[in-house]
C-alpha cells in the first residue's frame, strides 16, 4: 500500500461495518461477546462430524438467509460465504447511512473488493457425491456461478446496482485484510472516493474439516470446545475452524465530510510481506510491521495497541511475539496485545476485517478486548496479553493477519479525523 497523498482529502476513513460472525450477527452481538471473552465455538452441526477425531468449529449460529438476507435475493443459488458477506454488506451501508440506490446515484464508481480463502467446498462437496452416485443430472445448474472464486464479489456487485467495480482477493487467511488494503489504495490515488471491502468464509464442511484435522492444525478439545482456542496459552494444542463475514465501508475524507457521514477510524498505513522460504512460519510479519508503521509514517511509540493474528498455533503464536518485540523493542512491554480469535476461532478470510472492526469498536467504547482463554502464560509469550478486557484509550492500532503459504499482512488505523 502506498502512502501517496494529493491532499488530506484522499485519506481513507471507515463509515460503516457489518459482521456475521460465530459469536454474534451484527455489531452489538459481536462486541458484547468479545468484551466478555465468550466464545463462539461449539460443537460442529453443519454436517456429521462424528467420525472426525475434531468435532468443534465456530460456527455462525442462527443464521436464516430468509430472515438476514435482503428481499429478493435467490439465495438458493448462491453459496453461504456469499450468504454471510451480502448479510454483512447490508448492515455495512445502513450504517454508514447509504444504500444500494444511494451508490447507484454515485457520480464515480464504486470499488468492490473481497478476499476469500477458498471457493464454496460445501456446493462442490455436494455435486460430487451427486456425481458420484450416480445422479449426475441432481447437480443443478446453479453450482458452476456458485464455486467460481469471484462469486461473492460479483454478487456484491450485482445487488448494489451500477457504476461497479469489482475485484476478488485469493490469499488465505489475509486475503480479507488486502481486500481492503487494495480499496485503501484505490480511494487514496483517486480512483474512487467510496469502496466496499472486506472478507468472507464459510469452510465448515466434511471435506475441509478432514483435511484440517490430518494437517493437525487445530485443537482436540472436543469436550471443552469454548476453552478449546486459547492464543499465546502454554496450554494451546491448536487453533479452531470458523467461518463469517466483515464487511465495511470506505470513503476518502471529503466524500464522507460532503455527505455529513460518521467516521468510525482511519487507516492509515499498511503492507505485505512473504515469509523467507525455509523461515519461521510468520516470520515475514517482523519486516510487514516495520513497513506497514513506516507507510503511515508513525514509529513504535506511537503504537497504543497490536491485535494480534495469534490463530491458537503452537509456533505461529511464538514467532509472531518474537516479531512484536524485534519491532516495537522495549515498548512491546508496555502495549496492550490481544487475540480475538478464543472467541471468534480463525474464520479465514474474514479474520483481518473482523480484527478491523474489533479495534473500530475498541476506539469507539476505549476497550481493549481481551484474549480469551488465556490462562497460564508460556515463557516464549512474554507480552501483555490482557486476560480480561481494559479501559484504555487508543490512539493507534497495529492489525497483524497471516496466511497459509507464508503472507503477511499488517495495516495501521488510528482514532477518526474530527
Amino acid at each position: 500500500m502506498s502512502n501517496v497523498y494529493h491532499n488530506d482529502d484522499r485519506r481513507v476513513v471507515v463509515t460503516g461495518i457489518g459482521v456475521v460472525a460465530a459469536n454474534g450477527i451484527g455489531v452489538d452481538a459481536f462486541w458484547q461477546t468479545l468484551v466478555e471473552g465468550r466464545s463462539g465455538v461449539g460443537p460442529i452441526t453443519l454436517f456429521d462430524a462424528s467420525h472426525l477425531p475434531i468435532r468443534i468449529a465456530a460456527e455462525v449460529k442462527g443464521f436464516d438467509p430468509s430472515i438476514h438476507l435482503p428481499a429478493g435475493i435467490k439465495w438458493k443459488r448462491i453459496p453461504r460465504q456469499a450468504h454471510f458477506a451480502l448479510a454483512a454488506l447490508d448492515m455495512a451501508l445502513t450504517d454508514a447511512g447509504l444504500s444500494t440506490g444511494s451508490l447507484a446515484k454515485s457520480i464515480r464508481q464504486v470499488n468492490v473488493c473481497i478476499g476469500v480463502s477458498t471457493s464454496a467446498i460445501e456446493v462442490v462437496e455436494e455435486a460430487a457425491h451427486n456425481v458420484y452416485k450416480g445422479h449426475p443430472n441432481h447437480v443443478r445448474p446453479w453450482v458452476v456461478w456458485a464455486t467460481q472464486p469471484h462469486c461473492v464479489a460479483t454478487t456484491l456487485a450485482e445487488y448494489i446496482g451500477t457504476r461497479i467495480s469489482y475485484q476478488t482477493v485469493a490469499a488465505a487467511c489475509k486475503a480479507g485484510a488486502d481486500a481492503v488494503s487494495n480499496a485503501v489504495e484505490a480511494i487514496r490515488t483517486g480512483r474512487t472516493d467510496i469502496a466496499i471491502a472486506g472478507g468472507t468464509d464459510a469452510s465448515i464442511c466434511a471435506t475441509t474439516c478432514s483435511a484440517f484435522c490430518t494437517s493437525k492444525m487445530l485443537s482436540c478439545r472436543n469436550e471443552d470446545p469454548q476453552r478449546a482456542s486459547r492464543p499465546f496459552d502454554r496450554d494451546r494444542d491448536g487453533g479452531v475452524l470458523g467461518e463469517g463475514s466483515g464487511i465495511l465501508v470506505l470513503e476518502s475524507l471529503a466524500h464522507a465530510r460532503g455527505r455529513g457521514a460518521r467516521a468510525w477510524m482511519e487507516i492509515c498505513g499498511g503492507a505485505s510481506y512473504a515469509d523467507t522460504f525455509g523461515a519461521p512460519t510468520a516470520e515475514g510479519l517482523g519486516v510487514c510491521m516495520s513497513l506497514a508503521m513506516a507507510n503511515a509514517r508513525l514509529d513504535a511509540g506511537a503504537i497504543d495497541y497490536v491485535c494480534a493474528h495469534g490463530p491458537s498455533d503452537v509456533v505461529i503464536d511464538r514467532v509472531e511475539t518474537a516479531m512484536i518485540r524485534n519491532v516495537l523493542g522495549s515498548r512491546a512491554y508496555h502495549i496492550p496485545v490481544s487475540s480475538i480469535k478464543g472467541v471468534t476461532g480463525n474464520p479465514l478470510a474474514s479474520a483481518g476485517p473482523l480484527e478491523i472492526i474489533a479495534c473500530a469498536l475498541a476506539m469507539r467504547d476505549n476497550w481493549v478486548p481481551p484474549t480469551a482463554n488465556y490462562r497460564t502464560p508460556d515463557p516464549a509469550c512474554d507480552l501483555d496479553y490482557v486476560p480480561q478486557a481494559r479501559r484504555m484509550r487508543i490512539e493507534h492500532a497495529l492489525i497483524n493477519v497471516h496466511g497459509m503459504g507464508g503472507g503477511n499482512t499488517t495495516l495501521v488505523v488510528r482514532r477518526p479525523p474530527p
